[in-house]
Order: structure tokens, then sequence, then C-alpha cells
């Protein structure tokens, strides 16, 4: 493409005019808003590791009591982004949370939908709208948007789970907000039993939150899911499975997609490149992420984010099975009709 002219080609006392007027030419930044073939991401290839966040999330809950910080988080941040901005991409947001034994983090609702993927430890919950759903490993709870929730934990040890959460895009949009709660009454356990038995509520039953009839999708089960792929011949591709709303089929919440994806041993999965930028959590076991000319090795509860149009490849180096949860745009993308995907080089 022919060189655009700068900034600097134009007179100063023109340049003050506009200035002035509230006025910006297009044509010196043009290339950068609208950059050729592809985006120019803010997002970097980050790897976070959990034997290094694990040490200070429990100093922090030695300095800062649970009344004091609400939620006791440390955030993932892409330093591509800004650290101060709290992002790993232009729309996810991912933090580690702390609770400890006989705490509880007070019930809110805000205008960011969140999930929580459980990391380790036994004895928590998360109530949302009155459906207290367990917090068990490699678990993923839904916390969507505008719902009441809050988290406690019966347990004897402290329990870590990494947010995923819309933050970046709703705080953008001049959204983001919270609204503070009191107790929730506990009215249902979200276990999503029936969904699993291959029924859904008959039509004529209401449900309180229609959007979202399944909160909490156990690791258990999802596992499950994952293994009878494997043993299936005719499966093709990578074995990967997709949490979605049981009762439409579509992605389970509206803005992040998550999935599910299982490497056997000494497997390498190449992945086509995407429009969206993508995070990597290790459920169990480890794995290689390269990503473009960089390379990532992730143990169990280490996590990784990589920018959008990677060329990325999965291996797992090891002689265990190793299971992946990820994170994407594709939803949001999807609904604005800008998602695509393209051939490797």
């Amino acid at each position: 493409m022919e060189q655009l002219a700068t900034l600097e080609d134009l007179p100063k006392e023109y340049v003050q005019d506009l200035t002035q007027s509230n006025l910006v030419p297009l044509w010196p930044s043009l290339r950068n808003v609208l950059p050729p073939q592809k985006p120019t991401p803010q997002t970097i290839a980050t790897a976070w590791y959990f034997k290094e966040i694990k040490p200070l999330l429990l100093e922090a809950g030695e300095l800062t009591p649970i009344e004091k910080a609400e939620r006791r988080v440390l955030v993932l941040a892409n330093p591509g982004h800004g650290l101060e901005n709290m992002k790993a991409s232009s729309v996810m947001y991912l933090g580690m949370q702390l609770l400890l034994p006989k705490e509880c983090a007070p019930s809110h609702r805000h205008t960011p939908n969140a999930v929580r993927m459980i990391v380790e430890g036994e004895g928590a919950y998360t109530t949302v709208e009155g459906q207290k759903c367990l917090m068990e490993h490699g678990d993923l709870i839904l916390t969507p948007s505008g719902l009441w929730h809050e988290h406690g934990h019966d347990g004897d040890e402290p329990v870590i789970w990494l947010d995923v959460l819309d933050l970046p895009l709703v705080y953008y949009m001049e959204a983001s907000y919270v609204q503070p709660g009191g107790l929730q009454k506990v009215t249902s356990a979200g276990h999503g039993h029936r969904y699993g038995a291959g029924v859904v509520p008959t039509r004529h039953f209401v449900r309180e939150n229609p959007s979202y009839p399944l909160m909490r999708y156990s690791w258990k089960e999802t596992q499950k899911v994952l293994h009878a792929l494997a043993a299936d011949e005719h499966h093709e591709g990578p074995l990967e499975v997709t949490y979605i709303n049981p009762e439409t089929g579509e992605d389970c919440q509206k803005i992040i997609g998550y999935s599910a994806l299982m490497l056997h041993p000494q497997e390498t999965v190449q992945l086509q490149p995407r429009s969206c930028a993508q995070v990597f959590h290790v459920i169990d076991g480890q794995v290689q992420v390269k990503v473009d000319d960089q390379n990532f090795n992730l143990a169990k509860a280490d996590t990784a984010c990589v920018p959008c149009f990677a060329q990325i490849d999965l291996i797992n180096t090891s002689d265990q099975p190793c299971y992946v949860f990820v994170a994407d745009e594709s939803p949001v993308q999807k609904k604005l009709g800008v998602y695509s995907v393209r051939e490797r080089n």
C-alpha cells in the first residue's frame, strides 16, 4: 500500500486549528486503525505460572482479610496492554482468586459476565441466584451478567480458582458497575443432573433465569465425554468439547466461549489461526504451547494467553494425558460478523 501523509506534513497552524475545534485528520492514523491484511494486536503471547502465583496469593490471604478485599484476586495482566489496565486481551480479564476456610465473599452482581475454573482445594461453593454450586477441581461455574452471586467455604484448606470475565469490553463500553447485596437464600443445588441425563424442563415449566439453565459444569462429567471421544474410532480432529447452553445449543455465555481439550501422551495438536485471542489453562498434565516463534512449557494450573491469528501448536511432551481449558473471544466476534479462521502458513 502507498505511504500516506503524516501529521508532520501538515502546517502547525492548521493542526492547531483542528485541535481547537476537536477535530483530527484521519489519514495520518488510517493504517493504525485499519492495518493491511490483519490486526496489529496489543495482546502479546504471555504465560503465568502457578508456582509463582500461589505463594503470592496465599501471602495476600495473610495481608488482606476478605472483609477488606471483597474479592481477593491477583490479576493476570498482559504487558502488551499495560499491567495497570488489568487485561489479558482486549475482551478477557483473568484473575486467580483465593478463598480461605470459613470465609465468605459477599453477594453482589455486576454487568460483566464471569466464570470460575476451579484450580485446587475443596469445600468451597458459589451460590448464583439461590442455586448452590459446589466448586471441585476442574469445574466450570457461571456467574452471568446481572445475577446475584457469592462465594463460601465450608472446608479446611485454601481454595483457588481462575476467574475469566469480559470486563475489558464492558468497561470500554462504559457499562461496567457492581451492586452489593445481602445473603442469598439457597433454593436448589446447581448440579444439572437433568441435563446430564439428556432431559430438559418441560416448556410450561418457568425458570427464574431462562437464559442460563445450567450454572455448574462438572469436570468429572466433562472428562467422561472427552474419554468417550477418544475411544470413538470415527472421531476426527482434536479431542475438544464446548461448554454450551443445554437448552439452546449455543455458547454457555454471550461474549466469551469456553471449551476443554484433551491431548494424548506425546500428541501434537496444530490449531488454525483465528481472529480472536485465546487463553489456555492446564487442568491436569503438562503441555508445551508453541506460539509463532515462542514456547511456553505449562504444567497443571499454569495459564497462557495468545493473540489473534497466531500459529499455535499444543504439544503434550509427557507420557500422561493432558487436559486444557480454553477461553476465547469467538462468540462476540461472531455476533459482530468479524470472526474468521485462516489456513496455517
